[in-house]
This record gives C-alpha cells, sequence and structure tokens, in this order.
C-alpha cells in the first residue's frame, strides 16, 4: 500500500469513527431528549390530574402538590404501600405489560408530549347581581368575595364582608379528598359577569383515574340566595364537610378607642334555626353545637347575615371557633370560623347560601325566621320569642309609616315617642294618685305600727280599718304602680332594639347637627373624652344629661314617702348613669329617650298640679281619731 492509499485508510478509518461517535451521541442525546419529553409530560398529566397550584422560587424546579383521590378512603394505606414500594422492597410487574410497553414506549412517548394536557391556572369570576357582588375562586371553586349593595358608605362604595378574602367560605372536603388548594376548570367562562337572566358558573375537577367533582353556582338577578350544587361523576362520596374559613367583616365603622357599652351595638355572632328556635350565639374559644335538625347555620354582623339554608332540615354537626381581629384603637369583637359536616344522601349536594341585608320586610318574607337573628326573645321570659318580636316589628312598621308620611326618620321617632308616652298616661296617672294617698296615710299607718307591733292581727286589721274609711284600696294601688312600667319596659326594649339595629335608620339623618341616626351625634372628633366620648365631642348626651336630671327631680318630687337623702341620690345618679352609655349610643336611641324626659317633665307637671289642688280641697282624712289612741307598750 502506497503512502497515498495509507493516508486515504486512515482518513476514511477517522471519518468512520467519528461518524459512530456522534451517531452514538446523537443516540444518547435523542434517548436523553424523549426521557425529558416523558418526564414533562408525566408531569403535565400530574399537575392537570392534580389541578394544583405550582410553585416556583427562584430557579428550581416548579413542585407540584399531592392531588386528592376522590372515592378513595384508603388513600394512605396505598400511599403507605407505594412508599414501602419505593425504599427497596421487591415488586413484581407482569412481564408481558413491561414488554408491550417497552415495544410502544417511542410512540406512546410521543403521543404523549403531542397532546400534553394544559396546566389550570388559577383564575376568578365575579359576577354581578342587583343585591350583590361575588367572586369565585376556581382554588376549591370557592366563594371569595361578597361585597353588597345595600350598605354604601359615605363615599357611595360597597362594603367587603368576608373577613379574609383568601381563605374565603365553601371550602369543601368529600371523605379523606380535601378539594381546598384543588384547582377546578372553568372553561370558558368570562371574568365578569353582570347577570340579567338566571347565570350559572360550573367548577369541574378531575382526579387521576377520571372521577370528577362538579360544583355550579345558580344566580338570579334581584334574589338573595344563590344556589349551590355539587354533582358527583364516576363516584359517591360518603360524607362531606364545609368550611368557612374566612369568617364575617364589619360593614360599619367602629368606635375608637374603649367606651362604656359602645361594643355592644356591633355583632358578631354565630347563628342558626334548628327545629326547636333561632338563636344567636356569641362565645371566645369554640363551639361544638348540639345536634339537631338545622334549617340554616351562618354568621351575622351588626346589619348583614349570610347563611348556608339547607332544602330540608338536616342533622349536620355545626363547629364554630372565634377568630380575634381587634387591633389597638378598634374594639371589633372578632369573627368565626365555621364548618358543617354531615352525610350524603343523594346523588348530589346542594343547598343556598344567602347573602341577607337584615331588612326586617324582605328577611321575614323568606319564611324562614331570619327576622329573629334582628330581634330575639330572652329565654328567661316565656313566649318572648313570639310577642316580644312581634312588639319590635310594629314599632319598626310604625316608624316606616310615619316616615313614608313625613321623609325624616328623626321625626318619626319624635311621634313615635310621643304616642307610647300617651298610651302610657292614663297607668302613670293612676301611679301618682295612688302613691301620694298612700303617702298621706303614711303618719296615722306609723302610729297604727307603733301601738300594734306586738300585735300583728290586731295591727293588720287598723290598717285595713283605715284604708276602707278612706277608701284606698292598697292591691289596686300596688296595681296601679306596676301595671305602667310593666307596659312600659317591652315597649321601650323594642325600641331600644329596633332604633340599635334597624337597617332603614343606617346613614339617616334627622335635622340640625344629627345627620346619621345610626350613629353616635359626633361634631367635633378633635375633642374626646376616655371611655366616655371616645369618637369626639357630641351633643346629645349633654341634652340627655340635663333633661334626665329635671325628669328624675320632678318624679321624686311626687314619691313623697321616699327619704330625702335617697331622692337626692337618684337626682344625680341617674344623669350620671345615662350621660355615660348615652355617649355612644346611637342618635336615634338618644334622641326617643330625650323627648321622652320632656314628655315626663311635662307630665308630671300637669298631674301634680291637679292632684295638689284636689288635695287642698279635703285636707283632713278620716280615721284621724287613731292619733289619740293609746299608745301599747
Amino acid at each position: 500500500m502506497n503512502k497515498n492509499s495509507l493516508i486515504g485508510s486512515i482518513l476514511i478509518a477517522a471519518i468512520v469513527i467519528w461518524w459512530m461517535t456522534m451517531s452514538s451521541n446523537n443516540a444518547k442525546q435523542q434517548a436523553e431528549a424523549q426521557a425529558k419529553e416523558k418526564e414533562a409530560a408525566a408531569a403535565m398529566e400530574a399537575a392537570r390530574a392534580d389541578s394544583a397550584d405550582q410553585l416556583v422560587l427562584g430557579d428550581k424546579t416548579p413542585e407540584l402538590k399531592a392531588a386528592p383521590v376522590l372515592g378513595d378512603d384508603n388513600l394512605d394505606e396505598r400511599r403507605e404501600t407505594r412508599d414501602e414500594s419505593e425504599s427497596g422492597k421487591v415488586v413484581v410487574a407482569d412481564s408481558a405489560k413491561v414488554a408491550s410497553a417497552a415495544a410502544d414506549s417511542v410512540t406512546a412517548d410521543s403521543a404523549q408530549a403531542a397532546e400534553a394536557p394544559k396546566v389550570v391556572e388559577p383564575r376568578t369570576v365575579t359576577v354581578e347581581t342587583d343585591k350583590f357582588i361575588m367572586t369565585l375562586s376556581n382554588k376549591g371553586a370557592r366563594v371569595q368575595s361578597v361585597i353588597v349593595k345595600a350598605l354604601p358608605d359615605s363615599a357611595g362604595n360597597f362594603p367587603e364582608i368576608i373577613q379574609d378574602t383568601a381563605l374565603g367560605a365553601l371550602d369543601l372536603k368529600l371523605g379523606k379528598a380535601d378539594l381546598t388548594d384543588a384547582l377546578f376548570n372553568l372553561g370558558d367562562t368570562p371574568e365578569k359577569i353582570k347577570v340579567e337572566n338566571d347565570v350559572t358558573v360550573q367548577f369541574t375537577f378531575t382526579d387521576a383515574s377520571g372521577k370528577q367533582v362538579i360544583r355550579s353556582y345558580g344566580f338570579t338577578k334581584a334574589g338573595v340566595a344563590v344556589r349551590q350544587v355539587n354533582r358527583f361523576v364516576g363516584f359517591k362520596p360518603a360524607d362531606y364537610e364545609l368550611s368557612w374559613k374566612g369568617g364575617m367583616k364589619e360593614t360599619e365603622v367602629m368606635p375608637k378607642g374603649k367606651s362604656f357599652g359602645g361594643a355592644s351595638y356591633f355583632f358578631s355572632e354565630v347563628i342558626f334555626k334548628n327545629s326547636e328556635i333561632t338563636e344567636r350565639e356569641t362565645f371566645s374559644d369554640a363551639m361544638a353545637f348540639d345536634n339537631a335538625n338545622y334549617y340554616w347555620v351562618g354568621m351575622r354582623r351588626k346589619y348583614v347575615a349570610l347563611s348556608v339554608q339547607f332544602d330540608k332540615p338536616v342533622p349536620v354537626k355545626v363547629n364554630a371557633k372565634h377568630i380575634d381581629v381587634a387591633t389597638e384603637g378598634n374594639p371589633d369583637p372578632g369573627t368565626y370560623s365555621l364548618t358543617i359536616a354531615d352525610g350524603i344522601r343523594g346523588d348530589s349536594l346542594a343547598y343556598n347560601f344567602m347573602v341577607l341585608p337584615l331588612q326586617w320586610d324582605e328577611v321575614e318574607a323568606l319564611d324562614q325566621g331570619y327576622e329573629k337573628i334582628i330581634v330575639t326573645g330572652s329565654k328567661w321570659f316565656p313566649g318572648s320569642s313570639v310577642w316580644f318580636v312581634w312588639i319590635c316589628k310594629w314599632l319598626l312598621k310604625l316608624l316606616k309609616f310615619f316616615y313614608s308620611i313625613i321623609p325624616n326618620y328623626g321625626v318619626a321617632i319624635i311621634l313615635v315617642t310621643f304616642i307610647v308616652r300617651a298610651f302610657t298616661t292614663p297607668f302613670t296617672v293612676k301611679q301618682l294618685k295612688s302613691t301620694r294617698a298612700m303617702s298621706k296615710l303614711k303618719p296615722q299607718l306609723d302610729e297604727i305600727n307603733v301601738k300594734y307591733r306586738s300585735d300583728p292581727q290586731k295591727k293588720q286589721a287598723a290598717i285595713m280599718e283605715l284604708y276602707a274609711k278612706n277608701g284606698v284600696n292598697p292591691l289596686a294601688s300596688c296595681t296601679g304602680g306596676c301595671l305602667p312600667m310593666l307596659i312600659q319596659m317591652p315597649i321601650f326594649m323594642g325600641l331600644f332594639f329596633v332604633l340599635g339595629r334597624a337597617i332603614e335608620l343606617r346613614g339617616m339623618p334627622a335635622f340640625l347637627w344629627i345627620t346619621d341616626l345610626s350613629k353616635s351625634d359626633v361634631v367635633w372628633s378633635g375633642f374626646s373624652i376616655p371611655f366616655v366620648m371616645p369618637a369626639g365631642l357630641a351633643i346629645l348626651p349633654w341634652i340627655m344629661v340635663v333633661t334626665t336630671y329635671f325628669q328624675t327631680k320632678v318624679t321624686m318630687s311626687g314619691s313623697a314617702g321616699m327619704d330625702p337623702a335617697q331622692q337626692k341620690m337618684m337626682t344625680w345618679m341617674m344623669p350620671a348613669m345615662m350621660f355615660f352609655f348615652s355617649a355612644v349610643m346611637p342618635s336615634g336611641l338618644v334622641l326617643y329617650w330625650i323627648v321622652s324626659n320632656f314628655w315626663s317633665i311635662a307630665q308630671y307637671k300637669f298631674i301634680n298640679r291637679g292632684v295638689m289642688a284636689q288635695g287642698s280641697e279635703s285636707s283632713k282624712l278620716k280615721g284621724k281619731d287613731v292619733q289619740d289612741a293609746k299608745i301599747v307598750k
């Protein structure tokens, strides 16, 4: 072989070796690429099955959360078995299936890479009706936000009523499958929907085995109910748990700083209606409610409530935990997280999610007892959940009637005050006359008590004889004195609750400086009195002090039998006590008390003058001879 042939052979060999090396490298790279494509396709498939969020930190690889497996209560056992197999235990596989999989690996991997499913991204849908604006998240297919249109602030903005919108409400757990963090598919649903006709927003979650949960929310244009339906495809869960972790937010501005009685006008309660009673519960820790058939369960703040309302009474298990949200200068009583659990008795789970501004006529029309969220009777008074609620209802109707004639709730409060006091005046007159008649007999009663102190029977006979001679009936006198109080008490308490809780008075002005009858009439926020007027200087409480002082003084002058020291103490104690409480009360309630005080002052002045005139005509009492009787030791 000559020189040229040798060089040519070496070049050919080098080319062959280089080609073979490149082919080997290409094959290796292709295998690695196919492996990467296979891993990517598997990750995409897992992401679709899991419907879970991808967490990307810097340049790290996305970390996928474990997906819930629907209808599988043995999930933990399967995970333990999988962990054992991965830790080194021998797993026997079907050799035929392995061979078949190896033969089709290239085709399957290529097809899977070509048809890789899209990852479900986090999304929200905002639905606006005439009553509210609700935002739904595809993370858990939960309610994320609720904005109520019936409660605009001074700037015309509507308030958010979910305390923590990141947690929201109505997370679903089916058996051991917790769908709280699962990403549901929304399809082509637009991001914003304004409801003109009935609208349904549907969320779909599919697990790795093809089982599905379909959660849908149905809206109407003017309704307060959102129909929430959960359907199950490919499996039937035995039980469920609804979680409401976001609580409820107060829509009103809290009085700044600590005050006497101020927090009592802002409500944060767990509410429910069972087969026995409509109840409101307030607590500072955790509470498990009694087993009963529940019509609805929910939470409320001052002027709004949210509830899960069932189609028929069901024996759900209800648990609640207090969430403290108070901060410095904000005495918010806090809110609650709520769980509702029960078995699934049909092929689906459905209920109404109610958004309820607490307007009496509207919630009463639902015929579910929601009006008793506003006012509930006391356990200490039998039947008060019926008759007391009835009194409050008609007091509110009377206010609204006067408002329809004269569109000013301040005037309506004054007119209602006149009606209430006019109704109780005859009883007050009878009480005053009885008190004065008894007080005139007091000297003779004292003498009888001294004379017959050792003989109770004779003493009682002498007292009854004295009453008979002077035409005084002690039983009628007692009844006349107690009856006005018994009549006025439920009316006063009814007005107290109605004026402090009626949404109709929210933001309603009266006259002059009273711009909101549902709040204290603060005229200067630059001056405040700690614990008394923390929000600023108000005028009505000072008027309340003056009128209460004169009203108490005039009333005490009619009680001739009361000790002068007690009269003096009451004259000063009542105004001081009323000042502490009225300083943070709604101005509508303080206005009612002020007008009532003026009425009492005029009433007692007029009655006292008439009684004194009658007394001057016959100052001589019958039975005067008792004074001349011999005193028995």
